[in-house]
């Protein structure tokens, strides 16, 4: 159970293994689409429907302890901009592997874990070489929805750390230490 000294290993738990995760993905999928690295393409989807299990895990899990109690009292601004930057990391996380597997499944391209096929591919019958969309437009939609909510991710990410950052550094509160799991209830 979380408390405002300490967050339970659970949830300390759950926050750095998805961060981690939609970092390293974020990181591979902006590198692979640039420089059209193909082979990169099964392994990022497949570590991205797996991690989608844990972020919906998470998601419950945030939603039953709510959201941690500040440290201390802070600045109207900082509590809004936190509240806006901590809502687009969770819903961001949720809609990022969904618009992933939309473009993916729907465009013809199928879904698969590691070779175990969840979406079967769809190929031109007499391009074979080539996907065949099930739908052009979701297809785009989640084309275009997994970019964009990956650039929105990516601000809210750095926001995040530099928020951290600012409270471990600046205000040198135990916000981060309390992050990282430890009991900051004597500082």
């Amino acid at each position: 159970m979380d408390q405002q000294h300490q967050l339970s290993k659970t949830s300390v738990a759950l926050h750095w293994i998805v961060a981690l995760f939609i970092i390293g993905l974020s990181i591979v999928g902006l590198v692979m689409s640039k420089k059209e690295i193909w082979f990169l393409y099964p392994i990022h989807k497949s570590i991205g429907t797996l991690i989608f299990a844990l972020i919906l895990i998470r998601v419950v899990w945030r939603v039953r302890q709510a959201w941690p109690k500040p440290i201390r009292q802070y600045a109207r601004y900082e509590q809004v901009l936190s509240k806006i930057v901590h809502w687009t990391l969770i819903t961001g996380t949720v809609l990022m592997p969904i618009s992933g597997m939309l473009m993916s499944g729907v465009g013809g391209h199928g879904i698969a874990l590691f070779g175990w096929e969840l979406v079967a591919e769809h190929h031109s019958p007499t391009q074979p070489d080539q996907a065949l969309p099930y739908s052009v437009f979701w297809a785009g939609v989640g084309e275009s929805g997994h970019e964009i909510i990956a650039y929105i991710l990516i601000a809210a990410i750095v926001l995040h750390i530099a928020g951290a950052l600012k409270h471990h550094i600046m205000d040198r509160d135990a916000t981060l230490r309390r992050m990282l799991g430890q009991d900051v209830s004597e500082q």
